[in-house]
């Protein structure tokens, strides 16, 4: 099973990020996130074999409860930067409560053999994966004439353990396990 951790964006930030990337999809011919499957990873995990599933889910519900905590969807990017991207973003931004819930997230689950991240941790959606190659020019034009980039905001209340299965047309994401903050 290849599993991460992840918090959900509420439906009406959906709804309204879903409107976007159809009208910039005519423009760029990337490999476009799934509506449905945008999230804020809070850890990837990996491979993990289906038959520890229930320790996984008993160390995420030892994460320390921050309680739930604001989080802002602001500006658009690319990684690893403008000038060769590879990944077209927006920013997340959830204060030190959602560095820290990724870093307990990390500390958590490292006593089972996952691995600690070692590089900081960028809080980010992904909207669309860039090939080389990919033309690019008229989507940068249209992003850099939007008015605002402030995407909305919301209150996190939980975070979940997902499944990610390949498909034909991208990956399917499934919801294993809840925990409330």
């Amino acid at each position: 099973m290849r599993l991460f951790t992840a918090i959900d964006l509420p439906p009406g930030i959906v709804e309204r990020l879903g409107d976007q990337i159809a009208r910039w999809k005519p423009h760029a011919q990337l490999r476009w996130s799934r509506v449905e499957n945008l999230h804020i990873t809070t850890k990837f995990i990996g491979e993990w074999p289906e038959n520890r599933i229930g320790e996984l889910k008993n160390a995420l519900n030892a994460v320390p409860r921050l309680g739930p905590f604001p989080v802002s969807l602001r500006s658009l990017g690319w990684f690893p930067n403008p000038h060769s991207p590879r990944i077209f973003w927006i920013s997340v931004q959830g204060g030190e409560a959602l560095r820290t819930l990724a870093s307990a997230i990390d500390t958590s689950l490292e006593p089972l053999g996952i691995a600690l991240e070692k590089r900081p941790y960028t809080p980010h959606l992904t909207l669309a994966r860039v090939d080389p190659g990919d033309h690019i020019a008229e989507l940068r034009r249209q992003v850099a004439q939007l008015p605002q980039t402030d995407w909305g905001s919301f209150e996190a209340q939980a975070f979940h353990l997902y499944e990610s299965r390949p498909g034909p047309s991208g990956s399917i994401y499934s919801r294993l396990h809840s925990v409330s903050l």
